[in-house]
């Protein structure tokens, strides 16, 4: 089985890309939607979070513009939140391991991968990316996002150029989307991984 890690910054089209990989039948594990689900009302880290930033917890539902907020400002109260979150997502990853056995493949979508440490993990790296005012349009774009807000969140990523440097495998995502699949289906084709479920 071939470990692929999926990472690049924000606004660089990971999820589009992630799909790619699914329709070609590479399972992929999204560690984002993992985390969305722990903290989504009921999941099982809403009660960890909120004992330890007890105000964006009200009615065991997580206010995650709140946690944000807080996070963003602070890295000691982001390194908390890790410490949180991270060991859970492991264990997600685990899981998803073990049920997909028998697959040749497994694309796993990390965004943080190489700020935190994690591409040893994994047999090949691929890195989405896209010119830096493409990526500023897509995520200014996005509900609730402002110039500050995305500033902060660069701020705390390694710059594109750093991670297009350390990849196995650039997917530049800045063209149309057949372009983007013809990239998705090189890189398979280049691990001797056939595409179709």
């Amino acid at each position: 089985m071939i470990r692929i890690a999926l990472t690049g910054s924000i606004g660089m089209g990971k999820s589009t890309v992630a799909k790619m990989f699914d329709t070609a039948g590479v399972p992929v594990f999204d560690a984002d939607a993992v985390v969305r689900a722990l903290q989504a009302p009921g999941g099982g880290l809403v009660e960890k979070i909120g004992e330890i930033f007890p105000g964006c917890v009200r009615s065991g539902t997580l206010d995650r513009d709140c946690l944000a907020a807080i996070v963003l400002a602070d890295r000691d109260k982001l390194a908390a939140l890790e410490r949180i979150v991270h060991p859970a997502v492991r264990e997600a990853r685990e899981r998803f391991i073990a049920e997909h056995g028998d697959a040749r493949a497994l694309v796993f979508e990390i965004p943080l991968l190489f700020e935190t440490g994690g591409e040893a993990e994994f047999d090949k790296v691929v890195v989405v990316s896209a010119d830096a005012d493409v990526q500023r349009s897509r995520v200014l774009d996005r509900t609730g996002m402002t110039a500050a807000k995305l500033d902060s969140i660069l701020a705390r990523q390694m710059p594109d150029e750093g991670k297009r440097a350390r990849a196995d495998f650039v997917i530049d995502t800045g063209g149309d989307l057949s372009t983007t699949e013809s990239q998705v289906r090189d890189i398979l084709a280049c691990l001797g991984i056939g595409t179709g479920r």
